[in-house]
């Protein structure tokens, strides 16, 4: 390998160990993150900072806040892949002291800590405010698109409704031919199938009380819509590709590119624009 430049043997010891700060520079974006949380009144905004006297301790909310601010500042929304990057990301590493929260730790911070998430979100914009940083009058509002976890065919639409219903009813139609048909056959082969289709015939007809079941509480909706995991959901096109998921509405400044605000809504269209702050 004579000519190139040549990395350092994994195996070479050396005498004085580099310390986990010296991998994460002055300037880094994770050191902005931790003096933040560290000077956020956590108890205050709603956060249980007091660890239970019983069972295994608990994750500091303060941990588990600069995770999941990290993430959103890296686009990495998955709790899966936060767990992954806690484990070998050197930024993460530095901001977490080494500590790798395990996905559903995540996942149930996230989602039982929402509105002090969101309150944590006005804290920044405040001082961002007070330190001058939307001095601009311009603000560039847009709209991106983030999968749910709710799967394509647990989404439900009236057309959806209506074609999964004809189907049923199609091979209901179909069975009940094949249990006419089997009349023909030898006596024990004929009751093994007429058995076999009537069962068959029972589950769909439970499929179509699960269905207008559905379509009840579908038809209660403002825009006739429905979403069995999460309820907030909806079908949309995200670069050409049918999915389930949020259109996330955000305000940032154009100067110092910082988000003034948010909001996650259940309309499908992207939009951006310009506005002038008054």
């Amino acid at each position: 390998m004579s000519g190139f430049i040549i990395g350092e043997a994994r195996t070479q010891a050396t005498l004085f160990p580099e310390q986990l700060d010296d991998y994460v520079s002055e300037d880094n974006s994770v050191r902005v993150i931790d003096v933040f949380i560290d000077g956020v009144d956590l108890s205050a905004l709603g956060f249980k900072t007091i660890s239970a006297k019983t069972g295994r301790p608990a994750y500091h909310p303060e941990t588990m806040l600069k995770l999941y601010i990290y993430g959103y500042l890296n686009r990495v929304q998955s709790s899966r892949r936060l767990e992954k990057e806690a484990g070998h990301n050197v930024e993460l590493m530095w901001l977490l002291g080494r500590l790798a929260p395990d996905f559903k730790t995540i996942a149930d911070f996230r989602k039982n800590n929402t509105k002090a998430i969101r309150s944590v979100c006005r804290e920044f914009v405040l001082i961002c405010r007070k330190l001058d940083l939307f001095s601009e009058a311009f603000v560039a509002i847009d709209g991106s698109k983030f999968k749910a976890d709710n799967n394509r065919d647990r989404n439900y639409t009236r057309a959806k409704l209506k074609k999964r219903l004809e189907l049923i009813d199609e091979s209901i139609e179909k069975y009940l031919g094949q249990i006419a048909s089997a009349d023909r056959l030898d006596e024990a082969v004929a009751k093994a199938k007429t058995e076999r289709l009537e069962t068959k015939i029972e589950k769909l007809k439970k499929e179509i009380e699960r269905l207008n079941e559905i379509e009840v509480q579908l038809l209660a909706t403002p825009d006739k819509q429905i979403s069995l995991t999460d309820p907030d959901a909806r079908a949309m096109i995200s670069k050409g590709i049918g999915i389930v998921g949020y259109n996330v509405q955000t305000a940032v400044d154009v100067k110092n590119h910082l988000i003034i605000a948010h909001e996650v809504t259940k309309r499908t269209k992207r939009r951006t624009k310009r506005v002038r702050l008054d």
